[in-house]
């Protein structure tokens, strides 16, 4: 069952896909990023923590 107090991460796309290899792209799909500037908030677990660490140059954690 969910709990109500679950953590969440906002995440903003700061860089362009463009020019880049074929996984940083999958995984700012996979964070469900795929405009410039775009805020998407996820739940802060780990994986979400790792996709985040693997493309640091294209988005910035927002408070």
């Amino acid at each position: 069952m969910a709990d109500k107090k679950t953590k969440t991460v906002k995440i903003k796309q700061i860089g362009s896909p463009i020019r880049r290899p074929e996984g940083q792209r999958k995984i700012l799909i996979g964070l469900g990023l795929n405009k410039m500037h775009k805020v998407v908030e996820r739940q802060d677990t780990p994986e979400v923590r790792g996709a985040i660490a693997k493309v640091p140059h294209l988005v910035t954690v927002v408070d």
